[in-house]
């Protein structure tokens, strides 16, 4: 019986993924050999020595200690792709009442006084102050071109738009989705320079830290309207106000309310609703329950920020699964100890990834507890399981 440890709500149609003749779920559960959450802080929690594999159902992982995983061999799953239709709808949503004066327009509505006919008169005298502009021939540019961005960009051709991205680790998959018709940006500075709405698909690194700062502001052209429904801290706010003030920025439309930010009348801020449909919901906990109880039950790994993708059919009952730091000679050590205990291996497979590799190894016969502690005795090995 493995025990899965549930952090936050997860979804029930995941959680029926982990059928209970092979899994005790509980928010509250000693010596888990899984986790699941979503946005619960795990960098502070004290990991159990049980712990096997933690899910994320979503696509960031900002909020789990991934490095203090990794050193311990437990692979991270996350759900990329699952709620990409959610979060497209919202850019798209976003871009049209930025551009429409939506929320303005709406407030205005909102405290209109007195008789109809007055408030007739006054909306029609007012509505001059909402004029906005339409979406075809307009330029978006896209940062980050994963499930997420290619889905925004394919969606903003179909409006009519003028789309031009820039990923310089798009997969050969993503490619293949892509239109055709969405333009490379040679740089971000070159997507910048000719966009009239911006929008980021990208997990907040180094990198990517106030992408959008004061001097990528000066670049841009006059009246951008900036989408942020990826992470905080992309965007650097202060700027981003100083541009709205001058008359630089148009509007600026995001997930990440702020005292600095969310009375702003130029600010559409929203509270972290880019995931937030059932169907995303239930799609997360579905992809990453599967992925947790696969690993669990077969070793595979698929969906995994860092661990190398590793999925083989069984060849038998009998089957190791071996973590170690990617160093010279790992392999051959695994090998001679399986040797020494008199095993045949019938199917293997070996990935690497960073700093990282793993190995499945099917073999002909029951495996020794003796040989899985000679294994997990080789200098470097972090995890070792009979499966």
């Amino acid at each position: 019986m493995y025990k899965i440890l549930t952090l936050n709500n997860i979804a029930v149609k995941g959680l029926e993924k982990l059928s209970r003749d092979k899994y005790e779920v509980a928010s509250e559960i000693q010596n888990p050999d899984g986790i699941l959450l979503r946005s619960f802080k795990m960098h502070d929690m004290e990991l159990p020595e049980s712990l096997k594999a933690v899910g994320r159902a979503g696509a960031g992982v900002n909020n789990i200690p991934v490095d203090k995983m990794s050193k311990k061999g437990i692979p991270v799953f996350n759900a990329p792709g699952a709620n990409s239709n959610a979060v497209k709808e919202l850019v798209i949503a976003g871009m049209l009442i930025a551009c429409r004066n939506i929320c303005q327009s709406w407030g205005f509505a909102k405290g209109l006084e007195g008789e109809d006919a007055v408030i007739n008169k006054n909306v029609e005298a007012g509505k001059k102050n909402f004029v906005g502009f339409e979406l075809p021939g307009r330029t978006l540019g896209v940062i980050g071109l994963g499930a997420i961005g290619i889905r925004v960009a394919n969606a903003a051709l179909d409006l009519g738009m003028n789309v031009i991205g820039y990923d310089p680790e798009i997969t050969v998959q993503g490619a293949w989705q892509l239109s055709s018709k969405v333009q490379q940006a040679a740089s971000v500075d070159d997507l910048l320079s000719k966009s009239d709405f911006v929008t980021f698909h990208v997990p907040l690194i180094d990198a990517t830290k106030n992408l959008i700062n004061e001097d990528r502001l000066k670049i841009m052209k006059d009246n951008i309207v900036i989408l942020n429904f990826a992470r905080n801290g992309i965007v650097d706010d202060e700027a981003m106000v100083k541009a709205l003030d001058s008359g630089k920025a148009y509007a600026y439309v995001c997930d990440f309310p702020s005292n600095l930010l969310k009375d702003h009348p130029r600010v559409i801020t929203l509270p972290h609703l880019g995931a937030s449909t059932q169907e995303a919901e239930d799609n997360c906990a579905v992809m990453v329950a599967e992925q947790v109880s696969d690993y669990l039950e077969n070793g595979n790994i698929i969906n995994s920020v860092n661990f190398p993708a590793v999925e083989m059919p069984r060849s038998g009952g009998y089957r190791l699964a071996v973590s170690n730091s990617n160093t010279p000679n790992m392999l051959g050590q695994v090998s001679t100890a399986i040797a020494e205990a008199g095993l045949n291996i019938v199917d293997m497979l070996n990935k690497s990834k960073g700093e990282l590799a793993y190995t499945l190894i099917d073999v002909d016969a029951e495996i020794p507890a003796e040989t899985v502690d000679v294994l997990s005795k080789i200098d470097g090995v972090l995890s070792v399981r009979r499966l």
